[in-house]
Parts: structure tokens; sequence; C-alpha cells
């Protein structure tokens, strides 16, 4: 009797500090709830709340039925994806794309961060970032404008040098011309959080490196790029798990009939027969598999970087 009684009065002070615990959490907390309460509003309308709307790739989606009338279709729509031969031109598009980007666009922000931190003169600093971070805020419509001008094989300056084609209408130029664009744009915007990380490296790392005589050099490849690496690692990870994300912004504004065989990726083709051809469940099928492919690359990617004994995302 009295060991119950013991029990019930431990179980009593154990949920009494659980509760006063969360109340002081709350006392303190309480602000930053309410400034994380639009963000996460933001994330259930736009992200999670459309979420109901993958069943359309499982029926037969008629719009005055709407998406929970229309009859179940099962798996027929996926049968019919992976049967049509622009579907594998698109996927293989979108991979080829994803992993130049990969190979030639991800380092370039790693390194102008290493290299703008080795810029002394602070106002030369920020005038070199405002031009670098300045292409970032020209969307993709404008600089699709300026470079069919600056390319054109009669008006531009390529013909004032004599060439009568256009890089952007060779195929097996285009995907360079891709590359080059994303990395004249989103580079220099890039640099951002790799400046952040390399701000939080503690200053007696690098007096230490000068006293042993350590060269300028020799500081950003022994002190500055390890201790970003974690950065670096997850930075990775989040690209990974975007591979299929090729950048329909980009080559939608940029591509034309001349090029499809090597500019159609998935989002193209998405868009093209989801919204210009109507067929909603077979556009949606698409973007299931889009998805679950990119969930698979970043579980994948995140478990290959904890092995090797980064931190990972979680």
């Amino acid at each position: 009797m009295e060991e119950g009684q013991a029990l019930m009065e431990l179980t009593r002070e154990t949920t009494m500090r659980t509760r006063s615990r969360r109340n002081y959490r709350w006392d303190r907390y309480k602000y930053y709830y309410l400034l994380l309460l639009p963000a996460m509003v933001y994330f259930l309308v736009f992200q999670y709340a459309p979420m109901f709307g993958i069943v359309i790739a499982f029926k037969e989606y008629r719009i005055v039925d709407g998406i929970f009338g229309s009859p179940w279709a099962g798996l027929k729509w996926f049968e019919r994806l992976f049967s049509a031969q622009d579907f594998w031109i698109a996927l293989r598009n979108t991979l080829i794309i994803s992993c130049y980007k990969l190979l030639f666009v991800f380092p370039v922000p790693i390194v102008l961060a290493l290299f703008l931190n080795e810029i002394w003169n602070v106002r030369f600093k920020r005038w070199i970032q405002t031009i670098i971070y300045f292409p970032h805020f020209v969307s993709w419509v404008i600089l699709a404008g300026i470079l069919h001008a600056l390319f054109s094989s009669s008006t531009g300056i390529l013909s004032a040098i004599g060439i009568s084609v256009s890089p952007m209408m060779q195929p097996e130029m285009f995907r360079g011309m891709l590359v080059a664009t994303e990395i004249w744009k989103e580079a220099g915007w890039g640099t951002v959080i790799y400046l952040a990380a390399i701000a939080g490296i503690n200053p007696e790392l690098y007096e230490a490196a000068k006293i042993d005589g350590a060269s300028r050099w020799q500081e950003m490849f022994r002190i500055t790029l390890p201790s970003i690496g974690g950065t670096i690692l997850i930075l990775l990870i989040l690209k990974m798990g975007h591979i299929l994300n090729a950048g329909f912004d980009q080559i939608f504004v940029l591509y034309h009939a001349l090029v499809y065989q090597v500019a159609d990726i998935l989002d193209t083709y998405v868009y093209r027969v989801g919204l210009s051809m109507g067929r909603f469940p077979l556009a949606a099928a698409a973007g299931l598999f889009k998805s679950a492919v990119s969930l698979v690359l970043i579980l994948l990617t995140n478990t290959i970087v904890r092995r090797m004994g980064g931190s990972g995302l979680w």
C-alpha cells in the first residue's frame, strides 16, 4: 500500500515537473513560436495541402467529377508513363543537365567564397559582392531576352564577327549554354551561405597558423575549407535531393523545337502533358515519380555522408 502511494506521488511530481517545464518554455519562447507561425501556415497551405492531389495519378480524373468523385484507375497512368518514349528522353535530359550543373555549377560558389574571404579591402570586397549578387535578381525571362539579342546570328554580336549560326540553335551547344548562364546568374548568390560559414570560424586558428609560418594558400586549404566542410556536405545532400529539378524557369524560356531532344526535361514534360494537353493524371504520375526518386536520393546521400563521418541532415 505504501509502495503504491509512493509510486503515485512520484508520478504526480513527474507530471508537475513536465508541466512546469512546458510552461517555462512557452513563457520564454512564445514570441518565437508566433514568428514561426506564418512559415508553418505557408508550408501547411502550399506544401502539404496540395499533396491530396497526388491521388489524381491513380484515378480516371475528370474535372466535372472532381478529385474524389473520379473513378480509380490503379497503376494505369504509371504504365503509360513508363511506356512513353518522350518520358525517357525527358528523364535522360534531366539527369544529364543536373549532373552537368552538379559538376560545374556547385563548386563555383565555394571557390568564389574562398577568394572573397581573402580580400582585405572591405570597400572593394563589397563592390565585388554587389556585382556578382546582382544577376540573381534578374528574372530568367529578362535574361532570355538578353541572350537571344546577344547571340542572334542576324542582329547580335555574332553577326559582327561573321558567325551565321547561333549557339542557342545548336543542340550540341545548348546544354553548355545552360550551365554557363546558371553559373553567371546564381554562383554569386550561392556564396552567401559559405561566407556566413566562414565568418563563424575561430580567428585564433588563423593566428596560430600565421605564428607557425603558414601562407595564405595553406590557411585557405588547411583551415577555411575543412571548417566549412559540414556546410558543403549539407548543401550537397540538398542538391542531390533536387537532382531531378534541372531548372524549369531557365529551360522553359530558352529552349525551342530545335533543341527539344537535348533540353526537354521532366518539368517541361509535365507542363506540356499536364497543362497543354490536359492529361492531368499522367502529369501527376510523372510528378509523383520525380518526388519519390528525389526522396530516395536524399536519403541515400545522407546515409553515405553519415557513414563517411559527416553529420548529415539528421
